[in-house]
């Protein structure tokens, strides 16, 4: 499987800098939407529920804040980071309750269309890439892309303020970046050298999907910084109706 991942600079390894993680429980079998022989996601009804929100500039105690695509001027990219302000507020209440000194940093919210097709084909272009790192582009109303709903969410968990790269970079495609990759890390941990970080990892993966599922959220399967709520897979995980179509570029950001 081919590594794609530009963002290195964005996350901190934890080994060294998180000298402890409070108990989760390990990671439960999550439902993987691009395994061969997965049931297909719900379709977004002709009305959805939560149309009606706005998207809203993501803020809040212990959240940040790291816009990577706009850094990286890639075509689109908004300079705010944006929500549905139900996502905003769970997003919110999940980093309040972190214990200290930890807190979460995000990459990226709401995303245009265009960008979303730009970071496909980018993505794409690497021969052997498996499907579900990057969503296809599609004009389908009932099955707008996770980001386009303002219902998606990528991020880490941060401590001390500092962005926490968890077994991978941001928007690394390998398997190690499979969110339940590490869980098997234990016994790694006694074969040699590097096994204690994956442990670390491990156990902070196992965090942050505590925190964000608690808020709400679902997990992708493929991606351990990739979290949804209302969209199709939230619907598909949760039983529920998605909640939402794809929402208009924010006009307080403007494509440049």
């Amino acid at each position: 499987m081919v590594a794609m991942s530009d963002y290195s600079w964005a996350t901190v390894v934890p080994q060294g800098l998180v000298p402890s993680v409070p108990p989760a429980v390990p990671l439960p079998h999550l439902f993987d939407a691009d395994a061969d022989g997965a049931a297909p996601l719900p379709l977004v009804p002709g009305v959805a529920a939560g149309d009606g929100e706005a998207l809203v500039p993501v803020a809040g105690d212990r959240l940040s804040t790291v816009p990577v695509y706009r850094r990286h001027d890639f075509p689109f990219a908004v300079t705010g980071t944006y929500l549905r302000a139900e996502a905003a507020l769970r997003l919110t209440a999940a980093a309040t309750t972190l214990p200290e000194p930890f807190g979460l940093a995000v990459f990226d919210g709401w995303r245009d269309p265009r960008l979303q097709q730009f970071l496909y084909d980018r993505a794409y272009a690497e021969p052997g890439l498996p499907p579900g790192f990057v969503a296809p582009p599609t004009g389908d109303p009932a099955r707008p892309t996770p980001h386009s709903t303002g219902g998606t969410v990528d991020l880490t968990l941060t401590f001390g303020g500092q962005p926490l790269a968890l077994g991978t970079d941001f928007d690394e495609f390998t398997v190690r970046a499979f969110t339940g990759a590490l869980e098997g890390s234990a016994r790694v941990a006694q074969a040699g050298p590097g096994g204690e970080a994956d442990v670390l990892a491990r156990d902070l993966r196992r965090l942050l999907y505590q925190v964000m599922h608690d808020a709400g959220f679902v997990v992708l399967a493929r991606e351990w910084w990739h979290f949804e709520y209302g969209t199709r897979l939230w619907a598909a995980v949760t039983g529920e109706e998605p909640l939402y179509h794809a929402a208009p570029r924010p006009p307080a950001d403007p494509a440049t």
